[in-house]
């Protein structure tokens, strides 16, 4: 089905079933894109990037590889997300690299909000609400431990899955996002399994 929102509180612009978005790259990867028409990223590129932080990464990113496929096939040759957003705002651009303008269709993106990611990252409960996540926090206070460490141990392996349900709340509202209607707090956020040179407007 066609969507195309034009104004209204609280939708977006919709057209031909595409969403704009804008995405930060590093150089490798705008030459990839433009050798091959298409970048994938991979497990080893994002253990060298960050070194110490490795297992963060690495633990927040295999968890949405094995979940996001629900809302996004995932093709061959992917192994790990490219992030994008809606708002250009949303972009970190403190490091460099090259913005990328894209218009991603649909049924290749998964979508949600920036602040439900940025709990994930940091090894948060992120819970359906505020006071959920107070009530975890409560919870977890007699052990004396922050959900970093719970996460990146062995030692509470109850409390570690009870984490990592909570983030299936990431997704939400992943349908009334693709339907055009921007329920989010602080803007969207994209997967993308990768970067084609024919989603990109400007930038390359």
């Amino acid at each position: 089905m066609l969507r195309k929102y034009l104004g209204g509180e609280g939708r977006m612009d919709y057209s031909n079933n595409k969403i704009t978005l804008y995405a930060l790259q590093a150089d490798p990867v705008i030459e990839a894109i433009k050798k091959d028409g298409v970048c994938f990223s991979k497990k080893k590129y994002v253990e060298k990037k960050y070194v110490e932080s490795a297992a963060v990464f690495t633990t927040v990113y295999s968890w949405f590889v094995n979940e996001a496929g629900r809302f996004s096939k995932k093709p061959e040759g992917a192994e790990y997300p490219y992030w994008a957003f809606k708002d250009l705002y949303n972009v970190d651009r403190a490091n460099g690299g090259n913005v990328l303008k894209l218009e991603v269709p649909l049924d290749e993106v998964v979508l949600f909000d920036v602040r439900d990611w940025n709990r994930i990252m940091c090894l948060k409960y992120l819970g359906k609400d505020e006071k959920e996540e107070a009530a975890f926090r409560e919870k977890i206070a007699p052990y004396g431990v922050l959900e970093t460490k719970i996460m990146l141990t062995n030692f509470y392996p109850d409390l570690k899955k009870e984490v990592m349900d909570s983030w299936q709340n990431l997704f939400r509202n992943e349908d009334k996002l693709k339907n055009g209607e921007d329920v989010t707090r602080n803007g969207i956020q994209a997967g993308l399994w990768q970067i084609k040179k024919e989603w990109i407007v400007e930038g390359l």
